[in-house]
């Protein structure tokens, strides 16, 4: 199967979230999200990527967390979609900023309840003496906020906008299908086919 390169990346990006919705199990929307440190070394981790639109793609988190924290450092970051089921993997590189603090309190409410309260009992990345303590932080908010908690200031979403996006799909003998996009000062998408 080629790619169709006079498509725009984003209908392909759809399609495919699309097709994954169908015959991944479990997070087809999960990405393992890219960054690097203050010396420059490389971080991974997955995340569910909740918004994907001509803007870019959409993720949240504690923005004091190791990955909010070297986003909000650098303003870079890359993402990697992989569906092995599909064969099929989307690479993603470019600019990240914070989300509206609407976006954000408009995609808080939308989660679970143990969600939101975890939002605030979690000191994401930092060191946890032990299990207990987690627990006893989220009984403080469970009691303080009930069912309404509101969207904790140091919580909330990152856009990642796209300076390249790259499809990839399985091809037999490892001659893969693969598609650049790169998109110029104007905005503007040039494509160019890359070998396996």
């Amino acid at each position: 199967m080629t790619i169709n390169k006079e498509e725009s990346p984003y209908t392909i990006i759809r399609n495919w979230v699309e097709d994954a919705t169908k015959s991944e199990p479990n997070d087809p929307d999960a990405a393992c999200l890219a960054t690097v440190d203050e010396t420059g070394m490389p971080d991974a981790r997955v995340v569910l990527v909740r918004k994907i639109d001509d803007s870019g793609f959409g993720f949240f988190t504690n923005y004091e967390s190791v990955k909010g924290r070297e986003i909000l450092a650098t303003k870079k970051a890359a993402l990697n979609f992989h569906w092995k089921t599909l064969g099929r993997q989307i690479r993603v590189r470019g600019d990240v900023t914070p989300v509206s603090e609407q976006e954000s309190d408009d995609y808080y409410a939308t989660r679970p309840l143990g969600n939101r309260i975890g939002a605030w009992a979690s000191q994401q990345s930092r060191a946890l003496p032990d299990r207990e303590t987690l627990i006893n932080r989220i009984s403080h908010y469970e009691q303080m906020y009930g069912e309404t908690p509101p969207r904790p200031p140091h919580w909330g979403g990152f856009r990642l906008s796209p300076v390249s996006i790259e499809f990839w799909q399985d091809g037999e003998f490892r001659l893969h299908h693969r598609l650049l996009y790169t998109r110029d000062e104007k905005g503007l998408w040039a494509t160019e086919t890359l070998y396996p």
